[in-house]
């Protein structure tokens, strides 16, 4: 690469960054605006004033921001643990025993992810009601789970199958179970590909909104996204609350830009072992 094309990729990536974080920037410059600077038209880009009180009325709304927050996170949690529970096994069984047909049944796992979840939510939803298990975190996290099994189940199979199978076959030897093999063997050099799909799935969860809309019925079991729906609507001066709006959208933001920063070292490399077999 010579040094004329590498200033031009640079160039290229600080545009796309600068594009990509102008409308993150904008949303944390409107969050602490004085309300009626927040509501005003035509907006002003950069806050007059430095006020807060767009984060105490979104901490006091409806049944308090904790409430939602905690939603989100059990949520999120339960999902990664429940995709975590289906897809390491899984992806195990299907890329180390011989499975009659196991191509097959990954092609036609995978096939899922050209179906888009939305066209599912009607049927899901009915199935869900009838079970008991609608207006429920518990609930919410299998659909949220469903969505990201293909995926999961995509780079874990594909990840196991890359571990040479001289190791499995010491292990064998030296009187190991399928259990410990898994735990003992397989596990500890895919770390980063469990990262990458932990993490998949607390995005993937943590963003959902029109499958946490449909299944949840009561305010008090609304997600983050849900409840910044809800103030969508509301009103303040006449308008939307602009500032209470843009102070959820912030506050929704930093956990996944943190939960990316924690584990970004293991994020690409799983990422890539489980884009190759």
């Amino acid at each position: 690469m010579t040094a004329r094309t590498g200033y031009l990729v640079t160039a290229a990536c600080v545009a796309i960054s600068t594009v990509m974080l102008l409308p993150l920037v904008y949303s944390m410059l409107a969050s602490i605006k004085p309300t009626a600077e927040a509501a005003a038209t035509p907006p002003t880009y950069l806050p007059h004033g430095v006020s807060l009180d767009s984060y105490r009325r979104l901490w006091d709304y409806q049944e308090g921001l904790l409430t939602y927050l905690g939603n989100s996170f059990g949520t999120a949690l339960l999902t990664i643990v429940f995709t975590l529970l289906l897809t390491v096994p899984a992806g195990y069984g299907l890329s180390r025993f011989p499975v009659p047909g196991r191509e097959v049944i990954f092609v036609v796992l995978l096939l899922a992810l050209i179906i888009p979840y939305q066209a599912l939510l009607t049927p899901m939803f009915l199935m869900f009601a009838r079970v008991g298990l609608t207006n429920s975190l518990a609930g919410l996290a299998v659909l949220h789970t469903s969505i990201q099994l293909p995926f999961s189940l995509y780079i874990l199979r594909n990840t196991f199958a890359a571990v040479p199978r001289e190791i499995e076959e010491a292990a064998v030897m030296d009187g190991a179970g399928s259990l410990q093999i898994l735990l003992r063997v397989f596990l500890p050099p895919t770390v980063p590909a469990v990262v990458t799909v932990t993490l998949f799935a607390f995005i993937t969860s943590w963003n959902e909104f029109l499958g946490a809309l449909v299944m949840m019925s009561s305010s008090a079991k609304f997600t983050l996204p849900v409840i910044l729906a809800t103030a969508r609507t509301e009103t303040s001066l006449g308008g939307t609350d602009w500032g209470m709006l843009q102070a959820g959208v912030t506050i929704s933001v930093i956990p996944c830009v943190l939960v990316y920063l924690l584990l970004q070292r293991y994020y690409m490399a799983g990422l890539m072992s489980g884009a190759v077999k």
